[in-house]
């Protein structure tokens, strides 16, 4: 089945009133940073976090009624998995779903509350895939593959369909990869509709197959290592979506998992918006200066997923804090008398320092007898506030150590 702008446009058709069509949002510090206009397509606002429902609905609406009946099923790294048991409950059908053991609490939650049967088998995607075929066989379910099918494929076509009406003036469109279902349907959508756009890709760096299979001519397997950024953590790309990114897709870069960390935090602090390491992770290129912008290029960053767990959110947030200098940890000591510890506190409140936590230290850190170590993380303004806490607590006769300088550190 060939995948056409004609198709993609039909399957408009079908989702309307089923999918929201998402937002455009201007990004003035990702513009500020890269001299272009920079905007997001806030695909994480999506029914059921992310863009995966188009796909599945798409799909399904498309079987017979027999093999409606038989059930679906199909295999996920967690947002395939809500899109698939959004897109079954709607249409009333039975759908069983194989998350990797280790899938984020989020996604296996929110996938049993639409009710979906969820078994959870395999480390990764892949060995969830092959459990998942082998339910099919088994109890002769449907399947619904995550993207390596042209229905699936149609349907988040959609998404660039909405970019080229929304911006139409829009001339690179960054997009994250996992099996490469999204960024296939937005460059047919995108290099059908739009002149002169380039389609890049994003791959995390610890699961990244895609450049590595484009060179080799077909699907190969990456060498996977944890990723945060679990939604595209897919080791394998599709026979589907290769042959269509090598046509359509201008060029595949790739993240680490510090860059993707950053990715996430700039969407919640400067456009207010919560993105998983999936989502963000066109925009983690884009701050990492992996792809070339211009300044008369206008930039759409599709943030394809927000289904973070909130410990996860939490622990990405402070790691950030720490390595942008906004928090600092400083060891020092203090005499081990009653109010020591209140006179040394007194004078970080005097500089404006906010206290995040404090321990005390005494064997481990072998201090001197009569003296406790100190450890304390401090949230301060920039490093310039950092170096007047430190300077104002050495004026007062405290030995101060500092640690976690971040973007600082010298």
């Amino acid at each position: 089945m060939t995948i056409s702008i004609t198709g993609i446009q039909e399957t408009r058709k079908v989702l309307e009133g089923i999918i929201n069509p998402t937002p455009i949002i201007p990004d003035q510090r990702l513009s500020n940073i890269l001299g272009a206009k920079s905007f997001l397509k806030a695909e994480c606002l999506q029914r059921g976090g992310s863009f995966k429902v188009r796909g599945a609905y798409n799909k399904i609406s498309k079987l017979s009624d027999e093999e409606k009946s038989r059930g679906v099923c199909t295999a996920s790294a967690g947002n395939h998995a809500q899109g698939v048991a959004l897109a079954a409950k709607l249409q009333g059908v039975k759908a069983t779903i194989v998350l990797p053991e280790f899938a984020p609490l989020t996604k296996v939650v929110a996938t049993k509350a639409l009710g979906a049967d969820v078994i959870l088998e395999g480390d990764s995607f892949d060995a969830a895939v092959a459990y998942s075929r082998e339910l099919e066989r088994e109890r002769g379910y449907t399947y619904v593959h995550a993207f390596d099918d042209p229905l699936i494929v149609a349907g988040q076509g959609s998404v660039g369909c909405e970019i080229a009406e929304d911006l139409p003036n829009v001339t690179v469109i960054v997009v994250p990869i996992g099996g490469g279902g999204i960024i296939s349907g937005v460059a047919i959508a995108a290099k059908s509709l739009l002149k002169g756009v380039r389609v890049i890709g994003v791959q995390a760096a610890h699961v990244a197959s895609i450049n590595k299979s484009l060179a080799a001519g077909e699907p190969l397997e990456a060498v996977a290592q944890p990723t945060i950024a679990d939604g595209i953590a897919v080791k394998r790309p599709g026979v589907v979506t290769l042959p269509i990114i090598r046509e359509y897709v201008d060029e595949v870069v790739e993240v680490t998992e510090e860059e993707i960390a950053t990715g996430i935090y700039h969407c919640v602090q400067n456009a207010h918006i919560v993105a998983e390491g999936a989502g963000a992770a066109g925009v983690a290129a884009l701050l990492a200066r992996k792809i070339e912008i211009n300044e008369t290029d206008v930039v759409c960053a599709v943030l394809c997923g927000g289904n973070i767990d909130g410990n996860l959110l939490s622990r990405v947030i402070e790691q950030e804090l720490v390595r942008q200098g906004r928090y600092i940890i400083l060891k020092l000591l203090v005499m081990d008398r009653p109010g020591g510890l209140a006179r040394m506190l007194d004078c970080v409140a005097e500089t404006g320092g906010n206290v995040i936590e404090v321990n005390h230290q005494r064997a481990i850190w072998l201090a001197p007898l009569g003296y406790t170590g100190i450890e304390l993380i401090l949230e301060v303004r920039d490093d310039e506030h950092a170096q007047h806490v430190v300077a104002h607590l050495k004026s007062k006769g405290y030995g101060v150590e500092r640690e976690g300088q971040g973007y600082w550190k010298h």
